[in-house]
């Protein structure tokens, strides 16, 4: 039997405008994601500047797999959310599944 990977939405928030919509969004975002055990493992955390150009705050929430992160964001009930943020801030969001403790760099030359 194959092993289901944990999946993540990454985001790159920028100029988030604070008001009542994002507010809002806050709010409501949690009661979206329990349905699909999805939590927050990063949410909006300082981030320090390593490499590269960095203005904006990083998220990253995990869910089971990778079909119920799709079904998050596919959901009515997010759906109904989501312009609260894409309204009001800049970004970049991606969806990744996650790799097994047992994986090294190398695996991906296979």
């Amino acid at each position: 039997m194959t092993q289901r990977m944990k999946a993540y939405a990454i985001a790159y928030l920028r100029n988030v405008r604070m008001g009542a919509d994002i507010v809002e969004y806050l709010e409501r975002i949690d009661e979206t994601l329990a349905p699909y055990d999805g939590h927050f493992l990063v949410h909006g955390a300082t981030a320090e500047q390593i490499e590269g150009e960095w203005e904006g705050a990083p998220i990253v929430i995990e869910v089971p797999d990778y079909d119920h992160l799709r079904d998050w964001y596919e959901s009515p009930d997010y759906r109904e959310i989501l312009p609260l943020r894409t309204g009001n801030s800049d970004g970049v969001v991606i969806f990744v599944e996650g790799v097994d403790r047992k994986h090294k760099a190398t695996d991906v030359l296979v």
